[in-house]
């Protein structure tokens, strides 16, 4: 018999923070807060640091919310964060590539 849990996980956008604080730093600190299934920081392609904003997956929804709550606003290294729920990403049905090669000047 086979049984299939479907997890309703909640998605947050993080930003604000230092450009020193990792992914491992961000889990560790959301973590306090409800379990965490994915924490990680969009990082400068140039650079290798990180652009001080990223996400949060959290599966408990009501914990995410309560996360938040809780730190929405603090500050840290002199910094206020902004916790939220992240935006599901919405499609452009207009994109065309851009063909630099064939552009006629």
């Amino acid at each position: 018999m086979l049984i299939f849990v479907k997890i309703f996980y909640m998605k947050l956008f993080v930003a604000g923070f230092p450009n020193d604080f990792d992914d491992v730093d961000l889990k560790d600190m959301f973590g306090l807060y409800g379990e965490v299934t994915s924490a990680r920081f969009v990082i400068d392609r140039a650079t290798g640091k990180s652009k001080g904003f990223g996400f949060i997956e959290m599966p408990d929804k009501a914990e995410a919310m309560e996360t938040i709550a809780i730190l929405h606003g603090i500050g840290i290294k002199g910094k206020k964060i902004s916790v939220q729920k992240a935006e599901e990403r919405q499609s452009n049905g207009n994109y065309k590539p851009r063909n630099d090669f064939n552009r006629r000047y």
